[in-house]
């Protein structure tokens, strides 16, 4: 998801030639939540909007085009972003609403083509090349999924082409925001090598100064450089990567089956929390979600994760392997509570705290006589059939009730 301004976008206004190899598409929608948003507040378009709780503790979720000329972006504290841009305006997070549009999204794209690839909730991969006969080149599909995007939505979307995962992703973040660049096979090396090294997959702030340092600055310098030189200083498996990349080469297809690899949810504090029982009852809270949205995706988890973020910022994880997989969130909250009492480092205030379920895999195994599980079971299957008819809300465990739980989602 692009921080970017929209400052340098980069469009087709028409078909290019040789586009037919181009038939890798990549859809991102613009300013996903903001944009949502927006939907219910439409006087405030145009203005810089930020998404998140307006707290000194918060971050933001994430910004329209106007408050990102500004200097604001996802994951900034809001603190920070209200200083960069005093005179925006606040908008609380509904992740109802942000779900229920990107389903609609989803299924506008299963329309087109059904080699699809969600990525997340605002993004996915298609292969088009078997609608080309019916729809068009990728520029004509590009620009009939924009326009039936808005449409159907209100709602803005980018795309880019091209023949690779790589490029195409790289082509929509170049025509943000509501844009379209189709970049064909030939004109591929072209495109890629002005660009600098940090627009690479996999190249962080420390790889980017490791490549500095040999000066390497733009896509093409690392195209150009020997495999070995980049070895000594990014590793073999960085190295062929990157340079694999930086010629347009992404052997990666569409996949219309995509496995999470984790599920989880975390919180930071409105303040430091030192308070035993306060934190056993958010990681109740937190394992709860986690668990329903195993139970949602039909899989279950042979891992417990614990993450935990002290008040000067420390950051600390633990895990503990499972004897069965399971999908209950009681379960996944007796685990994490072991691993934070363990974990607590003599009561050190926490700022934040997480709970993820990996090694993901497929049911709950066939069950013997003894179900030590059997309660929470019934119990937790009890609660999904409520939230499912009426509202997450609707059911939550005793020691919750009352307690102002906010809703975790991810940031943008």
């Amino acid at each position: 998801m692009s921080k970017q301004d929209g400052r340098g976008r980069q469009v087709s206004v028409t078909a290019p030639h040789g586009e037919a190899g181009a038939t890798i598409l990549h859809v991102d929608m613009d300013a996903f939540y903001a944009s949502v948003e927006l939907l219910e507040r439409p006087e405030l378009r145009g203005r810089p909007v930020i998404v998140g709780h307006r707290s000194s503790r918060s971050v933001v979720t994430a910004a329209t085009y106007e408050a990102r000329r500004f200097g604001v972006n996802s994951a900034m504290p809001m603190a920070l972003a209200l200083r960069r841009c005093p005179q925006a305006v606040v908008l609380e997070p509904h992740f109802d609403r942000y779900q229920a549009a990107s389903r609609r999204v989803m299924e506008l794209l299963g329309e087109v083509t059904p080699a699809l690839e969600p990525l997340s909730i605002d993004e996915a991969f298609l292969d088009v090349a078997g609608a080309r006969r019916l729809l068009g080149g990728p520029f004509a599909i590009g620009t009939r999924i924009r326009e039936r995007v808005h449409a159907e939505t209100g709602l803005d979307c980018s795309v880019g082409a091209a023949a690779t995962k790589f490029v195409a992703k790289l082509a929509s973040s170049r025509s943000k925001p509501d844009g379209l660049l189709v970049v064909p096979p030939a004109d591929t090396v072209a495109f890629l090598h002005p660009l600098p090294v940090s627009a690479l997959w996999g190249v962080g702030g420390r790889t980017e100064e490791q490549l500095s340092r040999l000066g390497l600055r733009t896509i093409g310098d690392l195209a150009e450089t020997p495999v070995e030189t980049l070895r000594s200083v990014i590793g073999d498996a960085g190295a062929a990567r990157l340079h694999e990349l930086a010629w347009g080469r992404d052997p990666r297809s569409v996949e219309t089956s995509r496995e999470e690899k984790s599920i989880g949810h975390e919180t930071t504090f409105e303040h430091d929390v030192v308070d035993r029982e306060q934190l056993h009852r958010e990681l109740l809270r937190l394992a709860d979600g986690v668990g329903a949205r195993l139970r949602r995706a039909g899989v279950t988890a042979r891992t417990v994760v614990l993450k935990l973020r002290f008040e000067d910022f420390t950051t600390v994880t633990r895990s503990r392997t499972l004897a069965e997989p399971t999908d209950l969130g009681r379960r996944l909250a007796e685990e994490a509570r072991s691993l934070y009492d363990q974990a607590a480092q003599g009561g050190r205030p926490v700022r934040l705290i997480g709970v993820r379920a990996e090694q993901l895999g497929g049911e709950v195994a066939a069950l013997g006589l003894w179900d030590e599980d059997e309660q929470w079971r019934e119990s937790e299957q009890l609660v999904d059939q409520v939230a499912a008819r009426f509202g997450a809300a609707a059911v939550q465990p005793a020691s919750l009730i009352g307690r102002g739980s906010r809703r975790r989602m991810p940031i943008q």
